[in-house]
């Protein structure tokens, strides 16, 4: 019998290609793929790692770091490098140039913006400074004017249950201990904002001792940066000082509510910070003009229809050169890496504000923001032009 094979042999030569193809396939396929990437690899250069230096306030070091942190997320080859040692501090490195940019509550004097030629202010947030204290059995509410503050501050009221403080607090236990004054003994935007309002609100505080970040105090004890008051004031019984706000609610100190000009008692809050930003008349100088004289606490202080608003209420600045290769070290990538996360600042930035009781910037400084940021060269070269 002959018995024809050729349709069992055509049968096994298919199944065999068949074999052949579910493993020859994905091998090529694996090896097309590597390849890719090996070629992606040789072929793409690395990003740069960046560093920008920054140093000054440390009114809104909680938001520069909470920026710093996600910034990086979004841009893992940038690191923000910002030093918390105050205004003043601030200040004095960004006008050496030893940083790349500065930060202050106060904005600069006439004389500092002269010795900082095309410096651009930034305003980056707003916030609030207010009187915390450490009087044991009184929680957060004793009421304060701003003449009481001012007497307080010169040395004029020494104990807690001095006649004024009764007064204004009818209602509380309040202890005939002397009080211990703590104070800022660096430079700082939060003393400038602090001798500005008591300047507003006491004739002698003005004439006597005057609004500036570094002042001759009458009477206390002085700590370094926010943290610094906030530290001795809640390790002294019966002391009282001043913070930004966020620095009380961190460390769990008792804040005092102001008399604002419309006669309320204003506890400090997001919302009463708001209402002061949304009531104050500030006009806005161009980013590369003098600031010296903006204050949204100037503005406040006879505003009688400014109802809820907190009455020390204030920007914060970021400071950067209109003509960035004045800075020694700085070159094009590290100017635009720079500017461009200035403009996330002032835009995707605001959105961590709330959380950390600072303002949203309102919109009318974002576009004078925008404004600024779009002035800033590096060798002529316009660096953010979206």
């Amino acid at each position: 019998m002959y018995i024809d094979f050729s349709a069992f042999i055509n049968v096994k030569k298919v199944k065999i290609m068949r074999t052949l193809f579910k493993i020859v396939i994905p091998i090529v396929a694996i090896a097309i793929i590597a390849g890719s990437v090996l070629a992606y690899q040789y072929f793409q250069t690395p990003q740069q790692a960046i560093t920008i230096n920054g140093a000054g306030a440390t009114f809104p070091f909680p938001l520069m770091d909470k920026w710093a942190a996600e910034y990086h997320k979004i841009k893992p080859n940038i690191q923000i490098n910002y030093q918390s040692i105050g205004s003043g501090g601030g200040i004095r490195q960004y006008t050496v140039k030893t940083v790349d940019f500065g930060a202050t509550d106060a904005p600069l004097t006439e004389q500092q913006f002269a010795n900082a030629t095309n410096t651009l202010h930034i305003p980056e947030t707003i916030g609030g400074v207010v009187p915390t204290y450490n009087l044991p059995g009184t929680s957060s509410g004793l009421k304060f004017s701003g003449e009481v503050l001012a007497n307080i501050f010169l040395g004029k009221i020494t104990k807690w249950n001095d006649t004024q403080l009764q007064a204004l607090n009818p209602n509380a236990n309040l202890p005939s201990h002397d009080i211990l004054v703590v104070h800022r003994s660096d430079g700082s935007g939060t003393t400038y904002v602090w001798t500005n309002y008591l300047s507003d609100v006491s004739s002698q505080w003005r004439t006597t001792v005057g609004k500036s970040t570094s002042v001759n105090w009458p009477t206390g004890i002085g700590g370094k940066g926010n943290e610094g008051v906030a530290g001795i004031v809640s390790q002294n019984p019966h002391s009282i000082g001043y913070v930004e706000f966020i620095y009380a609610k961190n460390n769990n100190l008792p804040w005092g509510f102001v008399q604002n000009a419309a006669g309320q008692f204003v506890e400090p809050s997001l919302e009463t910070f708001t209402a002061a930003s949304s009531a104050a008349a500030v006009t806005l100088p161009k980013g590369d003009q003098s600031w010296s004289t903006v204050s949204i606490v100037d503005s406040l202080v006879n505003n009688t229809q400014a109802t809820g608003a907190y009455p020390i209420t204030s920007f914060t600045y970021l400071l950067a050169y209109k003509e960035l290769n004045v800075v020694p070290n700085m070159n094009q990538d590290k100017a635009k890496a720079l500017v461009q996360f200035l403009w996330w600042a002032i835009h995707d930035g605001q959105s961590y504000s709330a959380d950390l009781a600072y303002v949203p910037l309102p919109q009318q400084v974002v576009v004078n923001d925008e404004a600024t940021i779009r002035m800033i060269t590096f060798n002529g070269q316009q660096l953010y032009t979206g």
